[in-house]
């Protein structure tokens, strides 16, 4: 009987759990609508976007349907049309569309069976309640709402930034706030609220500062705070105190002299930094917008590139800024300069005499002098001290107020050829002319001995260039095999000028073309020749060795011995293709080329593989066969490489090479990044220790040791170091096997400036006084060299200053300012020729004079290509490398 009971018990608690589940599971199902953010009001202000997602929570998603939302006068609102433009591009800028184009509300569905209510902006009207209803199987009704509430932000309506009072003045700090409800406003300088008072008083659109002084300045903080929502905004606002200008320095007169250039200045302060003009008087007119007048409007220095008498007048510098205006008048006076009115251009012959007359108007009448293009010292009048061959003349005419001066220059050499500049001066200035001396001399090819061959391949033509140095331009004839190319009718050979730079295209169809070439240069001096050989290129031979050097987890670098070269057709690069030795595949293999003047490292490679290697050479031509067919197996994952610091060591006699700091108390630790042998380096382990070296060992100082880690860097500075102690310093790198074997130096820091350190006294040998005594004499002799060169230009240093050594790119200038005649550009030559010579001119009058001595120009620099390699990586600097001599 109680068995049966237990078993109805049982039974019915059973039927119990199964109908609280059903009803559980029914409760977790029970379809509803949810509206993201979840707040049932929603506090949101005027003018800003918002969203509203409605997400039904259902069963089954689908079975909702009529999915929708209603605005606050229960309108459904409708979706997005689909020729609606955005109210923002990309860039955020509001885009100007009216119109239907623009709903201020719509919704939008998003993933997830959800809906989304987009406003763009909202408005005051917009507040209120916003419902979401939908239908679920068609039986019941979801519904949902939210309401929206909106305030008007606090908004600046007028509170600049940045706001500038004068000095002395009363001035208002505006601040003007606008705001639904209206906010309390209060005030702070510095950090420091401020009250009203004699110097402050707090007014409705801003803050009243009376006489206002430069202690004004600062950062001023006006503070708006609605109570009824919470809202507080600050405006900072920096007051910046302006100064009236005051003009500090005019003299009441000024002086110019006629021709010259003149300056003055104006000088005044204020803040800002007063803008400065000047206007001339008689004319009310601002010199800045006048020929020959230049006005630095913050310096308030005015230049006349050349006075005229016209310039005599009153002038008035006015000084204005933001706070205001002054000016101040003064009185301009115009006082002849000397003139250079005749150089002419002057051609001569080499070996004969040649000379360069100059004449000058001034008073006084001027004194005449020459000095070479390139030097600062002049000719002095006679025969010159470092030169006998140069004799300079002159002659004053001081009632006509002229004079003349001749440069004459026997037995003339072609370094003679060049600028000559006439300088002509008195004691209201300095005149400067620039004429030519043209030194005609027979034709030259010592420039182009040094040349190497043209080379040429699978039948490209070949530009065999040449270029006669002569005054006049020589003209230039072709020989082969002595016969004249002109006359031959050969296709194949192409003539290209006539001199003084000629181009020969060979075209080699066959073998008989590679020979040598004759270019004969003629000119009314004499005539040169020339032979030019050209050559069949080939590809290069094969690679001589490869040896590998260094051999790590990941990288191979290889010692690379080349094959034999020809001057003037290089190796360009070495190449190298590498597998896996299991893989008889070639044409996988991975390729790597280098430029012949870096490091040969193959990286990428996998740990503890064998692999087979290939190595070629190549040049203009091409690539040669591929050799040195060997194998190398790659090491298997370790610790690094020892890092190596990148210091110099001094070797003392007995003694292991110290590293010698240039400070007392720090030194930078520098060293290059080693192999990581399979796993990154994460990170490197430095142990600095002061000690001393005894007997032979080094002692170390263990409760001094500094041990630091530094981790993405190669460079570590050790500072509170102490004065002249010595230091040994280890370096290790660690990745995740472990850390390296370490690098050790011993470095020392130099003495502390409290050091006093007492020389041991010594007794000078009489060797030792003799030398002194050579010394002392030999500077004297300097010295009074020195003083002679600067006072009367006479002595040794006067001699070497006036030899001045021209380069073939002054040659080149200088030549071309003797001729106008214009030479026709030859077709791009392979050698690395000079550029050719240009025919002096006739003699011209220049029209102007200089207004400053004539410059030397700086030569151009010619940038070497460079290859940096930091341990693990060659960095090419040098781009794409080419040959010198090639065929076109």
């Amino acid at each position: 009987m109680g068995q049966q009971r237990r078993v109805a018990l049982a039974a019915l608690y059973a039927l119990l759990c199964s109908c609280l589940t059903i009803e559980l599971s029914q409760a977790q199902q029970q379809p509803s609508l949810e509206i993201y953010p979840m707040q049932s009001v929603q506090r949101k202000p005027v003018g800003k976007p918002l969203i509203l997602t409605c997400r039904p929570t259902v069963p089954d998603q689908a079975l909702v349907t009529d999915l929708q939302w209603k605005d606050n006068t229960n309108n459904t609102i409708l979706p997005k049309p689909s020729n609606y433009y955005p109210l923002y591009d990309s860039k955020g800028n509001r885009k100007n569309v009216t119109g239907r184009n623009q709903p201020p509300m719509y919704t939008e569905t998003l993933p997830g069976e959800s809906l989304a209510l987009m406003i763009s902006s909202l408005s005051s009207e917009m507040g209120g309640q916003y419902y979401c209803t939908a239908s679920y199987a068609n039986t019941e009704l979801l519904q949902t709402s939210v309401t929206i509430k909106t305030y008007v932000a606090i908004t600046w309506t007028n509170a600049p930034e940045n706001q500038f009072p004068i000095l002395g003045d009363d001035y208002v700090v505006k601040c003007e706030v606008k705001a639904d409800p209206n906010p309390t406003i209060d005030w702070l300088r510095n950090g420091d609220p401020i009250r009203t008072d004699a110097k402050h008083v707090v007014q409705t659109h801003g803050l009243l500062i009376r006489n206002v002084s430069e202690e004004d300045d600062g950062i001023y903080t006006c503070r708006a705070a609605v109570i009824e929502t919470g809202e507080l905004l600050e405006r900072t606002i920096r007051v910046e105190v302006y100064i009236r200008p005051v003009i500090t320095m005019l003299p009441s007169t000024l002086e110019a002299v006629e021709g010259k250039p003149f300056a003055a200045n104006c000088t005044a302060i204020g803040k800002p930094v007063p803008e400065i003009s000047w206007i001339k008087d008689s004319a009310q007119l601002n010199v800045a917008n006048a020929d020959r007048f230049k006005v630095n409007a913050l310096t308030g220095l005015l230049t006349v590139s050349n006075v005229v008498q016209e310039d005599y007048d009153t002038y008035t510098c006015i000084a204005k800024n933001a706070a205001g205006v002054v000016d101040q008048r003064t009185k301009l006076n115009v006082l002849v300069r000397p003139t250079v009115y005749e150089l002419y251009n002057i051609t001569g012959v080499t070996g004969k005499e040649v000379s360069i007359a100059c004449r000058a108007r001034g008073r006084p009448a001027p004194a005449i002098s020459f000095r070479r293009w390139g030097t600062e010292q002049q000719y002095t009048p006679g025969v010159q001290l470092d030169d006998e061959r140069i004799t300079l003349t002159q002659y004053f005419n001081e009632e006509r107020g002229e004079s003349s001066g001749t440069l004459r220059i026997a037995r003339s050499q072609r370094t003679d050829d060049g600028l000559y500049q006439c300088i002509a001066t008195n004691k209201g200035d300095t005149a400067f002319k620039t004429g030519h001396i043209a030194v005609e001399f027979p034709p030259d090819f010592s420039h182009m001995k040094e040349l190497p061959p043209v080379f040429s391949w699978d039948q490209r033509k070949a530009n065999l260039s040449c270029l006669a140095m002569g005054i006049p331009n020589a003209t230039i004839e072709w020989r082969w095999n002595g016969r004249i190319i002109k006359d031959l009718y050969d296709t194949n050979l192409k003539i290209e000028g006539t001199g003084p730079r000629s181009d020969l295209i060979v075209h080699p169809v066959t073998r008989q073309y590679f020979s040598a070439y004759k270019c004969i240069a003629t000119n009314i001096h004499g005539s040169a020749e020339h032979d030019m050989q050209l050559k069949e290129a080939r590809i290069p031979e094969s690679v001589s060795a490869a040896v590998p050097r260094q051999v790590t987890a990941t990288t191979i670098v290889f010692d690379i011995r080349g094959p034999p070269t020809e001057l003037g057709l290089p190796i360009l690069a070495y190449s190298v293709q590498f597998k896996e030795e299991l893989n008889p595949d070639w044409s996988t293999a991975l390729n790597r080329t280098w430029s012949p003047d870096s490091p040969y490292i193959v990286e990428g490679l996998r740990p503890q593989t064998r692999y087979s290697f290939r190595f070629a050479a190549k040049n203009q031509v091409g690539l040669s066969n591929w050799g040195v067919n060997q194998q190398q197996s790659t090491q298997r994952r370790s610790a690094p490489e020892e890092p190596k610091p990148l210091h110099s060591p001094v070797q003392n006699d007995k003694e292991e090479p110290v590293v010698v700091s240039p400070y007392s108390d720090h030194f930078e630790l520098r060293w290059g990044v080693p192999a990581d042998n399979g796993e990154p380096i994460d990170h490197y382990q430095i142990k600095y220790c002061p000690g001393v070296k005894m007997a032979g060992t080094w002692h170390e100082l263990e409760n001094e040791c500094n041990s630091v880690e530094v981790r993405e860097t190669t460079s570590y500075q050790m500072t509170e170091l102490s004065g002249n102690t010595y230091y040994r310093i280890e370096l290790k790198a660690h990745n995740t096997i472990g850390y390296s074997s370490p690098a050790a130096i011993i470095m020392k820091t130099t003495r502390g400036i409290d050091v006093i350190q007492v020389a041991d006294r010594q007794v000078l040998s009489s060797a030792a006084i003799v030398g002194i005594a050579i010394g002392g004499v030999l500077v004297l002799l300097f010295i009074v060299d020195l003083l002679c060169c600067m006072t009367v230009h006479m002595g040794v240093m006067a001699t070497m200053c006036r030899k001045a050594k021209r380069s073939p790119s002054e040659i080149d200038d200088e030549a071309k300012l003797g001729s106008g005649q214009l030479v026709k550009e030859p077709p791009p030559s392979p050698l690395p020729l000079p550029p050719p010579v240009k025919l002096g001119g006739s003699p011209v009058t220049s029209p102007l004079d200089e207004k400053e001595p004539l410059r030397t120009p700086t030569g151009s620099i010619k940038q070497n290509s460079t290859i940096e390699f930091d341990g693990r990586f060659v960095h090419s600097r040098s781009g794409e490398i080419i040959g010198k001599n090639s065929a076109v």
